[in-house]
């Protein structure tokens, strides 16, 4: 089984350690909660420093330690690495007039070759390290690596050759499974080679703060995450104390006194953000890969230096632990990573949603292993949750031995009690990303803007991204965890995304060249308000990319138990149909799951296309609920689509396979004609109501639209006592007024009255709201708002420099 980069780094080592380490790093920073970030490196003899020890640490993070081969919990995992090992060492060339090590990496010189020959070398020597693998303490295998690596490093990767392609295999993929080849086979080594491989890394990844073959750039987020831990394992097999001090201080950034410490908020640019935005490449919202290899490889190192004398001491690496429940447990749902923030990663055929989220939760409990408690004992009430209910695709089937050793003891513990799904709304401004979280379901939503890309392609990976960031959304369901690692991004159609508006243009392959790129439209607004972490309104002004005049205004309203659409303004001049995308959901390989329309069962044969004049509602039996409160030309479209993941991914170490993928469809769209002006739509989904339930939503109405145009978009739920207006300009809607664009929420109970206010577009200095009551006093405010009671009362908000987010006040009436 092969894997992508970063999952190779995740599962191998950034997210790997055996229950029975349980190193206490936690421990260690508590005691000294006062020393700074980078201080001295000890000053007592090498010799008196414990490389050894933490050598074999470093290798129990690798190969899981300790555990008993006969359990038969670690009986699948074992199994996994005894059948990957045996593939790699059947197909290994040994012989002596060898030109590459496996057939499909030739020629070894070429970086994506020699990185990935490193990473398999890795997966060799580490089931000759681990008891109980079939390949275990073997003789000939360990001389077989000790010959690969050599030839390697004479054939390709060597201080004398010259980075070409693509930096990351010269400076992080090779050296980090190099070192840890090393870690395992220390035993071995000559002193020769050893020299060899430490002088490589250092020509290649001297250090953690610089891009190597880019001196003047500074390394940030994940990267600079993976180059520390490198750096460490180089310092701990050359016995040099100022490398493993060089690779600590990395992660505060010393050296250039915090600018790009990982233990810091961002306000722009790579890092997390205290929003719970995680951004990597300047734009892209990356929580689910970056992210994770962040998480993982910051807990990793913590994990390795506990207790010695270069034990991270930085009080700020708090800022990691809050990372845990403020940037990923609103993404992970039940174990998987949600792919509205796995950026191109969504293309890789080997690192689907289940596998980053199985690569986030076991970084989540490494990390837990040497947190302070308040911290470590909700992740596992957390993981505990996600590992229990994810049964479509079992966090032990995909588990590394270290990673299945973290998970048991979790599970086995009692007194560890399996946490609920998380609930509530959030708006992550600072990545143009909205999740809206109920009991049974969550709804993601995928926006992008001039801050924030649409899509990243490159290296040949996400091929078709064109509109996945133009109002994608995601319905994830309990009962069913396969929408999106069930063969979904090679099969469905690109152009026909569901939420987005699109014009029909055939596009080009995205980043089909070397190097990675994104694209960021021209549009401000991209986010919006949450009222109570309950109720949210979301908007996004979608500008078509060049070679398209394509305009819309799109509004998300996230109710209790409903998702209001509101699409107005849609306009284009192209000559081309422009349709807007209800639902596109993924059947499965045989699905004949039923369609009903206004209460009328449809045919179920694939191919089969419908059209239905002034449609109220329809039902599809798995999903839910869609109801058209002003009646809808609903086109409905069942189809039977084959792929390759090879059409969306052609990456060196990512690329998918060319053999086919067939999966069902049901597609159910609204077209608004060719070149329309001022088109609209509303639409409402109600995710995983009965059809009944359905029924009788669309004929009550307890969610009312009352403005949808160019100027405001706005719905009032009867039952919540909730009003929600998205003012693209100043104006009126439901009897709110405001003095420019804005998100706004009002919610009445009683007496109690909650108001909540934001800019999505940035472009305000200053905002006032005028709600159509008299409020006679003011509970709590933001130090960003005002009020003025009266027979209209104004609220006023500082939205300058505030980045999108929401101001809120509670008033009393």
């Amino acid at each position: 089984m092969q894997l992508s980069r970063r999952t190779l780094l995740a599962a191998s080592g950034a997210t790997a350690v055996g229950a029975a380490l349980a190193p206490t790093a936690g421990a260690a920073q508590a005691a000294a909660p006062e020393q700074a970030a980078g201080t001295a490196p000890d000053t007592r003899p090498i010799a008196d420093q414990d490389f050894d020890g933490l050598l074999l640490r470093a290798e129990t993070l690798i190969t899981g330690g300790g555990f008993d081969p006969s359990d038969p919990d670690f009986a699948a995992a074992l199994a996994a690495l005894d059948s990957a090992a045996k593939e790699l060492w059947d197909t290994l060339d040994r012989s002596a007039g060898r030109t590459a090590l496996w057939a499909d990496l030739s020629p070894v010189t070429d970086p994506g070759n020699f990185g990935q020959s490193y990473t398999r070398l890795r997966t060799l020597a580490t089931a000759w390290a681990t008891p109980g693998a079939s390949l275990a303490g073997d003789a000939a295998t360990a001389d077989a690596l000790l010959g690969a690596l050599r030839f390697t490093y004479d054939t390709a990767y060597h201080p004398q050759a010259g980075e070409s392609g693509n930096w990351w295999f010269w400076e992080i993929g090779a050296p980090r499974a190099l070192m840890d080849c090393c870690v395992l086979l220390r035993g071995l080594l000559s002193g020769g080679d050893l020299t060899d491989y430490l002088g490589v890394v250092d020509r290649f990844c001297p250090d953690a703060d610089r891009r190597t073959n880019s001196p003047t750039l500074s390394e940030t987020g994940a990267n600079r995450t993976d180059k520390a831990v490198i750096v460490a394992l180089r310092g701990l097999l050359g016995g040099d104390g100022d490398k493993l001090a060089s690779a600590r201080d990395a992660l505060s950034d010393v050296r250039d006194s915090g600018r790009n410490s990982l233990f810091r908020y961002s306000s722009s640019g790579d890092g997390f953000y205290e929003d719970g935005s995680f951004v990597q490449h300047d734009t892209v919202a990356y929580t689910g890969s970056y992210g994770t290899v962040l998480l993982g490889g910051a807990a990793w190192l913590l994990s390795l230096l506990a207790d010695s004398p270069w034990a991270v001491a930085d009080p700020k690496v708090s800022v990691m632990y809050e990372a845990v429940e403020r940037s990923f447990a609103p993404v992970v749902f039940d174990g998987l990573m949600m792919d509205a923030v796995r950026g191109r990663a969504v293309s890789r055929e080997r690192a689907g949603d289940h596998r980053d989220g199985a690569a986030a939760v076991a970084a989540i409990l490494l990390l837990a292993s040497g947190a302070p408690a308040s911290y470590a004992d909700r992740w596992r009430q957390l993981a505990k949750g996600w590992l229990t209910r994810n049964r479509t695709t079992p966090f032990a089937a995909l588990a590394t031995l270290p990673q299945l050793a973290l998970a048991k003891a979790v599970l086995d513990d009692r007194d560890i009690r399996t946490g609920a799904r998380t609930t509530g709304s959030f708006v992550l401004a600072d990545m143009d990303r909205v999740v809206h979280r109920r009991p049974g379901w969550a709804f993601a939503l995928s926006l992008s803007s001039k801050r924030i890309s649409a899509y990243e392609a490159g290296n040949g990976e996400n091929l078709h991204g064109w509109y996945t960031g133009d109002g994608m959304t995601y319905l994830y369901d309990g009962d069913g965890l396969g929408q999106f690692n069930d063969g979904f991004w090679p099969t469905v159609d690109p152009y026909r995304l569901p939420g987005t508006t699109v014009d029909t243009r055939r596009r080009d392959d995205l980043g089909t060249g070397a190097g990675t790129s994104t694209y960021r439209p021209s549009n401000t607004v991209a986010g919006g308000a949450v009222l109570d972490s309950r109720y949210t309104v979301a908007a996004m002004e979608v500008i078509g990319a060049p070679g398209s005049t394509l305009r819309a205004r799109k509004s998300w309203f996230l109710l209790d138990n409903a998702v209001v659409s509101l699409g107005a303004g849609i306009t284009a001049s192209d000559g081309r149909a422009v349709e807007t995308i209800v639902e596109n959901r993924g059947l499965g390989a045989r699905g004949r799951n039923r369609l009903l329309v206004d209460g009328v069962p449809q045919p179920v044969e694939q191919g089969r296309a419908d059209e239905f004049g002034r449609a109220r509602w329809a039902h599809l039996d798995g999903v839910g609920g869609y109801v058209f409160p002003e009646g809808a030309t609903l086109h409905a479209l069942r189809e039977e689509r084959t792929g390759t993941w090879r059409a969306i991914d052609t990456g060196a170490d990512t690329g998918g396979s060319t053999d086919p993928v067939t999966r069902r469809y049901l597609t159910l769209r609204l077209d608004h004609g060719i070149s329309p002006t001022d088109d609209g739509y509303a639409y409402v989904l109600l995710p995983g109501a009965s059809a009944a339930a359905t029924a009788v939503w669309s004929h009550s109405r307890p969610v009312r639209i009352v403005a949808n145009d160019a100027a405001a978009q706005a719905v009032e739920d009867r039952r919540a006592g909730l009003t929600a207006v998205h003012f693209w300009g100043a104006g009126s809607a439901a009897g709110i007024t405001s003095s420019g664009p804005a998100s706004v929420l009002v919610r009445r109970r009683g007496a109690q009255v909650s108001v909540a206010v934001a800019d999505p577009g940035r472009t305000q200095t200053s905002l006032t709201v005028e709600l159509p009551f008299r409020v006679r006093s003011v509970a709590h405010s933001d130090a960003t708002v005002g009020v003025t009671p009266g027979r209209r009362t104004v609220v006023t908000v500082e939205a300058g420099g505030s980045r999108g987010h929401t101001h809120r006040t509670e008033l009393v009436q």
